[in-house]
């Protein structure tokens, strides 16, 4: 009996030639690319964290101090001779000659301290005026007690206690000598003060001549018209009462350097603004202009 023996196939199967495309090669590169970038970022920001003078320091630190001007044997930055030369071995140990190197100056990244520096002292300059503010409010604050004081302390003088007003404005402490109805500062149409009035204004002056402040003086009418002669109006007799405050004020120690500035307003700026024949806006105002103290402290009382 024959037997038939199968025959036996064996079939190899190909992959296609694109798996290759999917090896890991191309990650290697790409490791390569963001290792490279970091090292890139990373120097920059070393360049922006250092100051300058540690930058010339490094700059210093990998410049060469010397190099050879002879091209023989080793020869360039060695130095070095042919043994082939005469007197070679002679001096085995020679100093070459040192040739200076220009660098340029680094100027990348000033460093953070440098950086800071305007900061702080921007701060320095904002802390340095705040407490000048602080300190002149302190002397305007305290002005105004002593002449409140002062007026009380005087019997003959409390009955003015009402013609004296002071307040705090946007350019400085303002103290105002008004009439009151029945009391005036100053006879009408003159510039000659009552005794009363002298001495309100030399109680003025013993406090505003110890504060350090620069002054203005300003004299104020009613609307009420008046006209003298050869057109003598309000105005001029709000500047004349002015000026005569300002003469007194110096008689009475004010130094006259501090003066500042004098005007005669006439109506133009009433105390009582919704009356302007109101009496109380005939009087002379006198300002301790704010910010012109140089930092001196006042000596009041």
């Amino acid at each position: 009996m024959t037997v038939k023996t199968g025959s036996v196939i064996i079939k190899k199967v190909k992959k296609g030639g694109h798996a290759a495309a999917h090896g890991g090669a191309w990650k290697v590169a790409y490791a390569d690319f963001v290792t490279a970038m970091m090292a890139f970022f990373l120097l920059l920001w070393l360049l922006s964290a250092v100051s300058q003078e540690q930058l010339e320091g490094i700059s210093n630190y990998f410049a060469p101090q010397a190099a050879s001007a002879t091209t023989s044997g080793s020869g360039q930055v060695l130095g070095g001779q042919s043994i082939a030369e005469p007197g070679a071995l002679g001096n085995p140990i020679k100093t070459p000659p040192l040739v200076a190197m220009d660098l340029p100056t680094p100027s990348a990244g000033q460093g953070s301290t440098d950086a800071a520096k305007p900061n702080d002292e921007a701060m320095d300059a904002e802390t340095a005026e705040e407490v000048v503010k602080r300190k002149e409010e302190e002397q305007f604050e305290q002005a105004e007690e002593t002449l409140r004081q002062a007026i009380q302390g005087i019997p003959s003088l409390k009955e003015l206690s009402e013609s004296l007003v002071v307040d705090d404005t946007a350019e400085g402490m303002r103290i105002q000598i008004v009439d009151q109805e029945g009391l005036a500062m100053f006879p009408r149409g003159t510039a000659e003060m009552y005794d009363h009035t002298q001495k309100m204004l030399a109680l003025v002056a013993k406090v505003i001549e110890k504060m350090p402040q620069k002054i203005a003086i300003a004299g104020h009418t009613d609307s009420t018209k008046f006209r003298g002669e050869a057109g003598y109006s309000n105005w001029e007799l709000s500047a004349d009462r002015a000026n005569a405050s300002r003469r007194a004020l110096i008689d009475m120690g004010v130094p006259e350097g501090r003066i500042s500035r004098v005007v005669g307003k006439a109506a133009e700026e009433p105390l009582v603004k919704g009356d302007p024949a109101n009496p109380r806006n005939r009087r002379i105002t006198i300002v301790l202009m704010r910010g012109t103290g140089d930092g001196q402290a006042a000596n009041l009382p």
